[in-house]
């Protein structure tokens, strides 16, 4: 009947109570307290694994920064394993053809699950694939991308019909040119790409009324009834800290006070969703500030970096949990996020009191130079997808296995 019963203190209902969880076909079946089956036991706590809604591979086009394989690894480290990847890749990701060959080419290389998205450019809605996991709007200019200036409404209705969710890059163009100048320090940066360029373009998007919107990456708190993304490093990290082109992105890290009330703010639960924006350059692309590629890694260090927050008190479980693996799955429709009869048996297993500081010299991205090397984190020991251990004791034991989450559906 089980192909394998898991045994440990699991996060289910709300509560972390012991029991034992049996897995058919990489999916949960039963869920007892005893299941008279052999079982694997797993130490410490047992919590659904996560998913990043936002990251950048850079596959395919630009592998010399990441690819399908090390972005994936990073992850499933990092204790994630879906993932959903932009379509800024150097050859756009903006109609049917290129979506198929990119999905062909990531297929073989994927070690957790992921999907894909494809981008609107205001004109495009027949040539979108319809296999895309959502769309996304970039309001402005950003790597390998210009900004959309022009929406067709028949075009934005027809987005809407195809009842997906839609993300929005939200900083507005016309106000990033006006303040336009060489930035040569983070502060600079912040300084040319003001917090009311985010105002401007979140307003442009709440305007298009989007069923499923979802605002990504905000450095800050806006009234909104979209879906309100935030990154680690928005939240951890701003613009007096010294990372130089290191801790340079889109939009940027702002001034100490605002970064402080943002994470207010997600403690407060304002805020929906945490994913990374994990985007990656070569070291050659980060050297000078001026000229530096816009880009922080993170796809490793995203549930690391909260779960020693958990550990401090800072931020209470239940946030981390809906923020990072519950409402993520929930958006996509996966059977993933909770542990539940039907779901995939997606988990991984934590021990709070294995917190270290990160030597982002360990990390699996291609360029692993983090502005979080020196943080806290905890890593998980474990880190099981679809029924089967893809992490032990920290050490990668799995080959690929990776699959398209639209394959999951099936």
């Amino acid at each position: 009947m089980f192909d394998t019963v898991f045994s440990g203190r699991f996060y289910y209902n709300g509560v972390f109570q012991d029991l034992d969880i049996g897995v058919s076909d990489g999916i949960i079946i039963d869920i007892k307290k005893h299941i008279n089956f052999k079982r694997k036991i797993l130490k410490n706590a047992v919590i659904p694994a996560g998913t990043d809604t936002h990251v950048h591979f850079r596959d395919p086009g630009e592998t010399y920064k990441e690819d399908f394989k090390t972005g994936t690894v990073s992850a499933i480290f990092g204790g994630t394993t879906t993932i959903f990847d932009m379509p800024n890749n150097k050859i756009k990701i903006d109609n049917y053809a290129a979506y198929k060959d990119k999905l062909e080419i990531v297929r073989r290389k994927a070690y957790c699950d992921f999907g894909l998205y494809s981008m609107f450019n205001g004109n495009n809605y027949n040539v979108i694939s319809r296999e895309s996991s959502g769309i996304k709007i970039y309001l402005a200019d950003t790597t390998n991308i210009n900004n959309v200036n022009n929406f067709n409404s028949n075009e934005i209705e027809n987005v809407n019909n195809m009842d997906i969710p839609v993300f929005f890059h939200a900083e507005d163009k016309n106000c990033i040119d006006k303040n336009y100048k060489i930035a040569h320090n983070l502060r600079e940066y912040n300084q040319i790409r003001p917090e009311i360029c985010e105002n401007i373009a979140v307003n442009t998007a709440n305007n298009m009324k989007f069923q499923k919107g979802v605002i990504t990456h905000m450095t800050h708190y806006i009234d909104t009834d979209y879906i309100k993304e935030v990154t680690p490093h928005h939240l951890l990290l701003n613009d007096e800290m010294p990372f130089k082109s290191y801790g340079k992105v889109n939009p940027p890290l702002r001034d100490p006070e605002t970064q402080r009330n943002l994470l207010n703010d997600y403690i407060n639960n304002k805020f929906d969703i945490v994913s990374s924006d994990h985007a990656t350059h070569s070291q050659n692309e980060k050297e000078e500030f001026e000229y530096s590629k816009s880009g922080i890694i993170g796809v490793e260090t995203r549930i690391p970096l909260l779960l020693a927050l958990v550990h401090k008190k800072i931020i209470n479980f239940e946030t981390f949990y809906n923020t990072c693996i519950y409402n993520p799955d929930k958006l996509f429709n996966l059977k993933k996020g909770e542990i539940r009869i039907g779901n995939y048996a997606d988990f991984m297993t934590v021990n709070f009191s294995e917190m270290e500081r990160l030597n982002d010299y360990k990390l699996h991205s291609k360029n692993p130079v983090s502005p979080f090397n020196g943080f806290d984190i905890i890593f998980p020991g474990y880190v099981i997808m679809r029924g089967n251990a893809v992490i032990e004791n920290h050490e990668l034991i799995d080959d690929r296995k990776g699959k398209y989450v639209n394959d999951l559906k099936k």
